[in-house]
């Protein structure tokens, strides 16, 4: 702990927040193609730490269209305009809150099948 330094905690924590959305994205679409599954489970045992990196650029990305998107939302919904210059034309569906939080349980248990197979793989690996 003599090297823990508090203020780069909030970068950890963006970091493997990034992490999280990048490998269940990944995830869902190594579920939608066989061939990217394929691939991607060879490279957690031979390359993971590129593959972890990969993760976090992809995760914000993602971060970055989410916070759009629900800017856009409450753009929308407040009667407000976008603060660039640009016309957005989005179409959203009605979401409900159970909708929404099946969807969160759903990833969660994902992320948590995705961390146990890490798991998994590192413990084989030692």
């Amino acid at each position: 702990m003599d090297n823990f330094n508090i203020d780069a905690l909030p970068q950890t924590v963006q970091k493997g927040f990034r992490f999280t959305l990048g490998a269940t994205t990944s995830l869902l679409e190594s579920l939608q193609d066989a061939q990217k599954r394929e691939e991607n489970l060879k490279r957690l045992t031979t390359d993971f730490e590129t593959l972890a990196e990969e993760w976090v650029a992809q995760g914000e990305v993602t971060e970055q269209e989410a916070r759009f998107f629900v800017d856009t939302l409450v753009q929308q919904a407040t009667g407000t305009q976008p603060a660039s210059t640009a016309t957005v034309t989005t179409t959203a569906s009605s979401v409900t809150n159970s909708s929404l939080h099946q969807d969160v349980k759903a990833l969660t248990e994902e992320v948590m099948t995705l961390r146990k197979k890490v798991e998994q793989l590192q413990s084989e690996k030692n």
